[in-house]
């Protein structure tokens, strides 16, 4: 059996008789056209096999991965469309927080060194001190510490939903504030 020519309908077959196989399988056939399609969106070789490796992550807790009703190639293809895009959404945000800082010419220096210890951090910290506590905890987890979502949901203890929902809440009412603030410019 060659697995980049095995159907979908025979991998579900396998499932019914050698389940670890049948994963192996499901993984071989879909692993490279996976991967072209996140680089497709992505246009990064690295974050493209990290969002495929997160795809067959999914793959495997799903439950319904190998039933005879579930379109086990389509929801491959999405989950890995979605994750794409998920990291595409991050990229423009952090790019339009990034853009309100200066530039190295204006500092003379590395300017995230001037944001994390200079005066704009002490603004910034001063305009999160008006967000909640679980915003702020939020943005600090995702643009402090650098962590995916995945990792703030286990660190918070909440569903991935509730991160991407806190979170995007969270960065609306952080512009609305900072873009009150005259020395301030958040690009949308």
């Amino acid at each position: 059996m060659n697995p980049r020519t095995v159907s979908e309908l025979e991998i579900k077959e396998l499932a019914r008789l050698n389940l670890p196989l049948a994963r192996q399988v499901l993984f071989l056939r879909f692993f490279e056209r996976l991967q072209y399609h996140a680089f497709g969106i992505l246009h990064d070789q690295a974050e493209a096999n990290d969002v495929v490796q997160e795809v067959f992550i999914k793959a495997m807790r799903e439950p319904r991965l190998f039933d005879e009703e579930f379109r086990t190639q389509a929801w491959l293809y999405r989950v890995t469309r979605n994750l794409c895009f998920n990291i595409s959404r991050d990229r423009r945000r952090r790019g339009a927080i990034l853009n309100t800082m200066p530039s190295h010419e204006e500092l003379g220096e590395d300017p995230l060194e001037h944001v994390f210890t200079g005066e704009s951090q002490a603004e910034l910290m001063v305009t999160m001190s008006h967000l909640t506590e679980d915003h702020r905890a939020i943005l600090l987890l995702r643009y402090y510490e650098d962590l995916n979502y995945h990792e703030i949901a286990a660190r918070l203890g909440v569903k991935m939903g509730t991160v991407m929902s806190r979170l995007s809440r969270a960065r609306d009412r952080l512009e609305a504030m900072l873009s009150q603030r005259e020395d301030f410019r958040v690009a949308s």
